[in-house]
């Protein structure tokens, strides 16, 4: 077994390469501000399931690394948020990533909920 074999590793590396090319549509002053913002916290919430993973048999620290992830994914969605609102005019390209990431953020939450019942110590 392997994280590859997560589905909240595999959505959110898949949204991650999505948001790191949607994020290049911001105007360039923006690329390294908001534009940066989102492409770290996004590559985030894939990083931290993926050194979590790595620590998964001390269960703390793999749910300590669980919950980086889902707060990363939450703060995605306040970038998306602001961006939505600044550049109304880019919602096309955006909203379906907010939705895409509030789903991710469910499955993370459920994922977080089950080591925490579940997994061995």
């Amino acid at each position: 077994m392997s994280y590859e074999n997560l589905d909240i590793y595999n959505i959110s590396f898949e949204l991650f390469v999505e948001t790191h090319q949607k994020s290049l549509l911001l105007p360039k002053y923006e690329l390294y501000e908001l534009g940066s913002q989102i492409r770290r916290s996004s590559d985030s919430v894939n990083s931290n399931i993926v050194e979590g993973y790595g620590r998964r048999e001390y269960k703390n620290d793999y749910l300590k690394f669980l919950r980086f992830s889902h707060s990363s994914c939450d703060e995605t969605l306040n970038h998306f948020r602001k961006i939505l609102r600044v550049y109304p005019e880019l919602a096309p390209e955006f909203e379906i990533l907010v939705e895409n990431y509030r789903k991710l953020s469910i499955k993370i939450h459920n994922y977080i909920e089950y080591v925490k019942n579940n997994w061995r110590t």
